[in-house]
């Protein structure tokens, strides 16, 4: 009897392990299936290469110092801008890069600047494809480069040193003794001021790097991987629109603020106002995709911020934005005056991708940093 009752548990526990070595195969067919239908969706069965000549804009999503980051330090960046083929995007905004730093230069004496070297190696699209790639990039200047700039600093750093000794000699001893001197004094206060202003340049040290969230760096890609092209509509963000209501996003442009902060979107707007609500600037604002709100900038062109749009009224004009970090999703938003609700919703990445390339490498350019040196703490003693 126990031998059958043995006999009657093995068979019930092998049926079990048959049924749960099926399930995956059945899953495994299934999700073939809506991999295959995602395909579909999402591309238009072209193929386009992601060439050893293409740079991709990204952003870190963490502070970069060459102060403390490490090699082997690791980080996660997001695509700034669209990459695209012959025939279409490729690599969309948003993707998310994994990168690490591979080499870092300590800043020295004599303005030698600090520099740093970042890796990448492969990419996750918002489809959740990941792609493997050899990435670069570095802050590191080429050695003659780096050395006429540190050269040319210190001369001016000589030169100034010269011009405010002349300048004090000319105080402390007065015209009449340069001129009974003929001149040596204000030359010899001019070599002790460029010898003063040498020493200055030989004891400088040089600036540390920082990259930031929100700085836009460049991304040399050193290898060629075939990609396929997505559909336009593929890539559309999903809006809220209200009856009657018309609103046409024309441009959009990255500006700086007046402090010298690249953190301003200023779009040209079109409203066409045919429903029931009375609008204006003051319902208006910006909305990213982590769901912050940024009101109109008092710094940029205020005419439409105090306008009132009634129904049956057509406007255009431009509006500024200050926002945490340009490089988010964001809808252009107008809310309900009584309930506090967004009756529509525009998507400026929309509007963007309808721009000309043209407008879009102008926006690249004023984004740029030319360099990432990090500003001395005043309050840093060392």
């Amino acid at each position: 009897m126990k031998k059958i009752f043995v006999l009657f548990i093995s068979l019930i526990f092998f049926m079990n392990s048959v049924v749960l070595a099926a399930e995956p195969l059945h899953g495994y067919i299934e999700e073939n299936d809506e991999y295959k239908q995602m395909q579909e969706e999402l591309f238009t069965g072209e193929i386009e290469h992601l060439d050893r000549k293409d740079v991709i804009n990204m952003t870190v999503s963490q502070v970069l110092d060459s102060s403390y980051s490490i090699e082997g330090d690791e980080f996660f960046a997001q695509v700034t801008s669209d990459v695209y083929g012959d025939d279409g995007i490729i690599i969309p905004k948003g993707t998310v890069a994994h990168g690490k730093i591979s080499e870092t230069g300590g800043a020295g004496k004599m303005g030698k600047q600090a520099w740093i070297e970042l890796s990448f190696d492969y990419l996750v699209t918002p489809d959740g494809r990941e792609i493997p790639i050899d990435g670069k990039m570095t802050t590191k200047l080429h050695p003659i480069v780096e050395t006429s700039k540190i050269v040319a600093q210190d001369l001016g750093y000589t030169a100034a040193g010269g011009v405010v000794g002349g300048f004090l000699a000319l105080n402390w001893l007065g015209l009449e003794a340069a001129i009974l001197s003929q001149g040596y004094t204000l030359a010899g206060g001019a070599a002790i001021g460029s010898a003063v202003g040498l020493g200055m340049a030989l004891i400088r040290k040089g600036k540390d790097v920082l990259i930031a969230p929100g700085d836009e760096i460049k991304v040399k890609i050193n290898t060629k991987i075939p990609l396929p092209v997505y559909k336009k509509e593929a890539l559309k963000q999903e809006e809220l629109l209200y009856p009657g209501l018309d609103i046409l996003i024309t441009n959009v442009k990255h500006e700086e603020d007046p402090f010298g902060e690249m953190n301003t979107i200023t779009l040209a707007i079109t409203i066409s106002n045919m429903s029931d609500k009375t609008l204006s600037g003051f319902d208006m604002a910006l909305v990213n995709d982590y769901n912050s709100t940024f009101r109109p900038s008092v710094f940029g062109d205020t005419k439409m911020m105090y306008k009132t749009i009634n129904p049956g009224e057509r406007i255009a004009g431009e509006v500024s934005f200050a926002v945490d970090n340009i490089h988010r999703k964001f809808w252009l938003t107008f809310f309900d005056r009584r309930s506090g609700k967004a009756i529509t919703k525009i998507s400026v990445d929309n509007a963007y991708r309808k721009m000309s390339k043209k407008e879009q490498k102008k926006n690249e350019r004023r984004r740029f940093k030319k360099n990432y040196k990090k500003d001395v703490d005043l309050f840093d003693i060392d």
